[in-house]
């Protein structure tokens, strides 16, 4: 070998490649010395989010590389905040995203639990069990603990005449996050944006029709729900009308502007005469443009693109009244709430093409310059806006994801309308279950499966650590009341009502949330479990 020393060197190919300084001191990780390298960085991240579990959880302060501030306990923000380099790290944090993205709820609550049971693999380890039948007796403990979670499960009838439980079903999710001010108002809104889009015959919500917009100023309490679509943006000219009702919307994707040349051809406009020729021409134009738009019956056009001044004061002469500089998602929106269709070109605009909205007004915030459009009374009702309000940029996009986690929460009922009893209930009862199939159970799996019963029990104790009880005697209280009592919706008391019955409290979790979050995080333990070696892209030097 040849080639600069220390820095470069260069194979018998002549191809270079880079030598690592003190690489002869570096050592691998491999066999039960990776695992546990695996478990610690796991675990590291599970205590990071325990305290943020459950009601009284406390919230994170992410400072971001730019200096932005996010306060949130939101399990999954958090960790995508979270600048994390340990590749097992990061499986933790694409755990909370699946979590995020299949369910939307209990973020917090998967990777706490994974984190238990890498502790308990861990304790295994020790003790010289081989790491396929922990991941072996793992398995065998989530079928057993999902099928106790479907025995004690409700069923959950959603009633578009009574939304009473399903604003209590909402109100659980919110309970821990800093909207709970405003606690059932949020609920509710969650209730009437899914029951307005929720397709009851095919069992599914389609979340397009839903749009979160957010806006800093006014109180949280300002938040309201919109039966239409909300699009930041104002009429183009300030003397337009502010209101038009009966409106016949056009809208389109082609600029208010004269055709350009598509060759490389030059204009040059060398005479006065020839500059007022094109400026005849332009107004000619843009008449024909405004014309074409108004003998087709609208009244209101909505534009992706922009427009000048001399096509905006023409608009405004011919009383057509416009928005421009309107993103391709809200047209999009604006299209499928008002009944039209996109037009591409003024020549293929037609009056069934025309959307339809009862009103379409422009909202003003108090004192300051701030305006928004607001379609409503639409052709097609199912669209709907939530609209939030809030003192700062924080709150507001806080308020965002606590409304996104309600929805889908919400969502899931109509999917599948078993639920549970939360309060860290249905993971005693699980844990029990486990239990007393680890006594029947005579191979070494049984081990795994005792210690899959124990770290079922993390989560019931991190709501009580979190909520200042004491965790071992709560816990134990618990579950022996559990089962004298034969009641598997006893939990943890964590708001002081007096009663630890969770039926009576009214904390009600989706069933598929709970056995997701079980199934998530047994299925990438057993894949961590798995991984004995790590080979870095240089390992080979």
């Amino acid at each position: 070998m040849e080639g600069l020393p220390g820095q470069i060197a260069f194979d018998e190919y002549g191809r270079p490649f880079i030598i690592l300084r003190d690489q002869e001191k570096k050592t691998r990780l491999t066999g039960i010395a990776a695992h546990k390298s695996h478990i610690l960085a796991g675990k590291a991240v599970a205590e990071v989010l325990k305290t943020s579990l459950g009601p009284k959880g406390l919230d994170k302060l992410m400072v971001g590389p730019d200096g932005d501030v996010t306060i949130t306990n939101d399990g999954a923000t958090i960790l995508d905040l979270m600048d994390v380099n340990h590749q097992i790290a990061r499986l933790m944090v694409q755990l909370s995203k699946s979590q995020d993205d299949e369910i939307g709820d209990g973020t917090t609550g998967v990777v706490v639990l994974a984190g238990a049971l890498l502790e308990q693999a861990e304790k295994l380890l020790d003790k010289g069990i081989h790491p396929i039948r922990i991941s072996d007796g793992y398995e065998m403990a989530a079928k057993i603990a999902t099928a106790k979670l479907d025995e004690i499960s409700e069923v959950f009838k959603v009633d578009l005449a009574n939304p009473e439980p399903l604003i209590q079903l909402a109100m659980t999710t919110l309970g821990s996050k800093i909207v709970n001010r405003c606690h059932r108002q949020m609920a509710q809104i969650a209730v009437d944006a899914i029951l307005s889009v929720a397709d009851f015959e095919r069992s599914d919500v389609d979340f397009e029709l839903i749009k979160v917009e957010g806006k800093v100023g006014g109180k949280l309490e300002d938040t309201m729900l919109v039966k239409g679509v909300i699009v930041d943006k104002d009429m183009s000219h300030p003397q337009m009308p502010k209101e038009v009702k009966d409106a016949k919307i056009a809208i389109l994707t082609c600029p208010f502007e004269p055709p350009k040349p598509k060759t490389k051809h030059k204009l040059d406009v060398t005479s006065v005469e020839d500059y007022k020729k094109l400026r005849e021409y332009e107004k000619e134009k843009f008449e024909s443009m405004v014309k074409m738009v108004k003998d087709k019956g609208a009244n209101l056009v909505i534009c992706q693109w922009g427009f000048d001044d001399e096509a905006n004061h023409l608009l405004l002469q011919h009383e057509l009244p416009a928005v421009r500089w309107v993103g391709g998602p809200e047209i999009e929106l604006i299209a499928i709430a008002t009944g039209g269709r996109i037009v591409p070109r003024f020549e293929e605009l037609t009056e069934d093409k025309l959307g339809n909205a009862g009103i379409v007004r422009e909202l003003n915030f108090g004192t300051t310059k701030d305006r928004m459009l607001v379609i409503e009374k639409c052709k097609n009702s199912r669209a709907v806006t939530i609209f939030i309000r809030g003192g700062n940029k924080m709150i507001v996009e806080e308020a965002k994801r606590s409304i996104h986690d309600a929805l889908c929460v919400i969502r899931n009922i109509v999917r599948d309308n078993r639920i549970l009893y939360g309060g860290g209930a249905p993971e005693i009862a699980a844990s029990l279950a486990v239990s007393d199939a680890a006594n029947k159970i005579s191979t070494l799996e049984q081990y795994a499966v005792r210690s899959f019963s124990e770290a079922l029990e993390s989560v019931p104790l991190a709501l009580s650590e979190n909520s200042g009880l004491s965790p071992i005697h709560t816990l134990a209280d618990v579950k022996s009341r559990q089962v004298k009592e034969n009641n598997p919706f006893l939990g943890i008391d964590c708001l002081d009502k007096g009663t630890c019955d969770m039926k009576k409290q009214g904390v009600i979790e989706t069933l598929t949330a709970k056995k997701q979050q079980i199934l998530l995080a047994t299925q990438l333990v057993r894949m961590i479990l798995k991984i004995d070696d790590i080979r870095a892209p240089m390992d080979h030097l």
